[in-house]
């Protein structure tokens, strides 16, 4: 079968590769579409890597292809997306549903995509059965961003969804493949009031039609003003949540001078970017953490508002030979949402 491959630090490549074959307890799925990452970029730039070479693709949906001996609670040909943080399965973490913490293996460590092969291929392996979440009656083609793009967002604002009160105020800060969905789940699961910001005309005006209340276009050298300029929408008294899904270091900045009293910001994004907090730096009583991914319940809940048609993601398809050219315009800014590679 073909697959979009790290083949060392820094390349990549279409290769031929065998299909993988289910042992016992495992999972052989056909897939439909895998989702491209901007993680992905990240490990494709890094000098050193987890795992190389390694097939790229850590949000995945299909259909059930054969299972392994033991397997017998999902059935051949059943649509399915595959929840990516695989863990031990056994540790303290893992048995409360927190797969995606696992002392065995953290932060990801033995998930498909980012550390093992993932699903930008033909076919994936699966270690497990409890990694897949039914679909139902929504396209496998296009649903593999329910467990990266909406999974992670929604898992902080169902973290901190308890802030976001009739008369609160909600900012996202990037508004690409999650930060679209940030704005969606927000507006679905809290009254708040929903600010978007992004230094594209293109990306603010897809905020709006998925519902953001404000937008605001952001220049990166001009903090202070967009600062201003947001509070000043919100009378001065900044977002209860605040969500950074870019992670640079001007987005923080911009991010620390949003947060209000008592409010949280969250970075999402993984860009790398430090941020000095300290007492006098930001709003008192406010709070900052990162978040990563989300859970296999959360997952199901995630595929039940999609189901429900409450939420939907943007998408751009690409046939998987393209999937190079996929990453070029996603590095770029160019893609509106979320892209996804087409195997077959």
């Amino acid at each position: 079968m073909q697959a979009f491959r790290l083949v060392a630090p820094h390349e990549t490549s279409i290769e031929e590769v065998p299909v993988p074959q289910p042992g016992p307890g495992q999972v052989l799925v056909k897939i439909a579409g895998a989702g491209l990452c901007h993680s992905d970029l990240h490990i494709m730039h890094f000098d050193a890597v987890m795992a190389c070479p390694m097939t790229f693709g850590h949000e995945n949906a299909g259909w059930v292809a054969a299972l392994g001996d033991g397997v017998d609670n999902v059935k051949v040909g059943e649509p399915v997306v595959v929840h990516g943080a695989w863990g031990c399965g056994h540790c303290r973490r893992c048995r409360i549903d927190n797969e995606h913490l696992c002392e065995i293996a953290p932060s990801g460590s033995r998930s498909g995509g980012l550390a093992v092969d993932g699903g930008m291929a033909e076919y994936l392996l699966v270690p497990a059965a409890r990694n897949l979440v039914p679909l139902g009656d929504l396209d496998p083609h296009l649903s593999g961003p329910l467990d990266d793009a909406v999974l992670t967002p929604y898992h902080v604002i169902r973290r901190w969804r308890h802030l976001l009160l009739p008369d609160s105020t909600a900012i996202v800060i990037g508004i690409g493949g999650l930060g679209h969905m940030a704005v969606q789940l927000l507006k679905v699961m809290s009254s708040a009031r929903v600010i978007a910001i992004d230094i594209a005309n293109e990306k603010l005006d897809l905020a709006k039609r998925f519902g953001a209340d404000d937008i605001v276009l952001s220049s990166p050298d001009n903090i202070e003003e967009t600062a201003a300029e947001v509070q000043e929408l919100v009378g001065g008294r900044g977002g209860e949540l605040v969500l950074d899904v870019v992670g640079t270091e001007k987005t923080l900045a911009l991010a620390a001078k949003l947060v209000a009293p008592q409010g949280h910001l969250c970075c999402v994004g993984v860009a790398m970017g430090a941020l000095t907090w300290s007492f006098m730096s930001v709003a008192y009583e406010s709070t900052l953490s990162s978040t990563f991914w989300g859970t296999c319940n959360e997952l199901r809940e995630v595929v039940a508002l999609a189901q429900a048609g409450k939420i939907t993601v943007e998408t751009q398809t690409f046939p998987l030979e393209k999937a190079a050219e996929a990453y070029s315009l996603l590095e770029a800014g160019q893609i509106s949402g979320r892209a996804i590679a087409l195997p077959g």
